[in-house]
């Protein structure tokens, strides 16, 4: 059996816009995280977008579509 990706949703805002747009959210893997805070280094979400980690993301906030077709095509998910 094989298992999948640990993945989180972390903080990644959108462009900034004028119209107060909330900021988007994005599945990376979890390994990664606690590095990128620590030390500053950019991670890669499941959509491609890189980013270093800057927050976590609070229940309800909204997730970046892309990843989250992605994480959901993923085997066990």
């Amino acid at each position: 059996m094989t298992s999948a990706p640990s993945t989180d949703v972390l903080e990644r805002p959108a462009d900034t816009t004028t119209d107060n747009a909330p900021e988007m959210f994005h599945y990376v893997k979890k390994n990664k995280i606690a590095e990128s805070a620590v030390m500053g280094t950019h991670v890669v979400a499941l959509c491609g977008e890189v980013f270093p980690v800057t927050k976590a993301p609070k229940p309800g906030s909204p997730v970046c579509p892309d990843c989250e077709r992605i994480y959901r095509s993923l085997p066990g998910t």
